[in-house]
């Protein structure tokens, strides 16, 4: 079905090359998402790449994630963590009711469940990247999941929370299905990441046809000055 996986060895590159070139900053060969909406950065060739190029469109002390291969840091440049990943790919709709799924648009309930459950990775605009579709008990927002970064043909799903107090539910298993059949219904395959010890995550997501494609790491570096 699809023959552009090699493009997820660097997802935020192909993603600001392609579907997301709107959000693209920087030179021909360094690239950020614009602030606010991911502090992700990409390289077109990330071993020989100068991550000194993006300071006009960096602020000091602004931390960013680095998807893949880690350029050379100069001196400028710190690495705070390194978060051992794997990435899965799914490419067939899948048999799961999805009858609690609802659509979102407030980002401040959006942002207070992310931040609670996996802060750090969704911003204001976050939700300006895809479509994003929550839960509710009682009108308020218990688990949400949504579209992140973006290659032609390929979305990659994020966000995945479910607050503490209703995990257990399956409402992450009925949001990711949802996700999964909008996008293979358009033609896409889907792709995600989660933390190489996330164990119940990856039951989740065996569940709905995710399969593994590759480990891949997310560092995360600071500008310093």
């Amino acid at each position: 079905m699809h023959n552009n996986y090699e493009t997820l060895d660097n997802p935020v590159w192909y993603a600001l090359q392609t579907t997301h070139k709107a959000f693209a900053q920087g030179t021909p060969a360094v690239q950020r998402y614009v602030a606010g909406t991911l502090q992700f950065v990409g390289c077109a060739d990330p071993l020989h790449a100068d991550l000194n190029e993006i300071l006009p469109w960096t602020s000091a002390g602004e931390k960013m994630i680095i998807i893949g291969e880690l350029p050379p840091l100069p001196d400028n440049w710190t690495l705070l963590r390194q978060l051992d990943c794997i990435q899965m790919i799914c490419e067939q709709s899948v048999s799961l009711p999805t009858p609690d799924v609802v659509p979102l648009d407030d980002v401040e309930e959006m942002l207070a469940l992310v931040n609670l459950v996996q802060p750090g990775f969704f911003y204001k605009n976050t939700p300006l990247l895809g479509n994003y579709f929550g839960i509710r008990q009682e009108g308020k927002l218990v688990a949400i999941a949504g579209e992140r970064t973006k290659i032609t043909g390929l979305v990659e799903v994020s966000a995945v929370c479910t607050h503490p107090e209703f995990t257990g539910r399956g409402y992450a298993q009925q949001l990711v299905a949802h996700i999964v059949n909008r996008n293979v219904a358009n033609g896409d395959a889907l792709y995600l990441h989660f933390l190489t010890s996330n164990d119940r995550a990856r039951k989740v997501y065996e569940r709905l046809g995710f399969s593994d494609r590759r480990a891949i790491v997310f560092w995360e570096v600071v500008r310093e000055k």
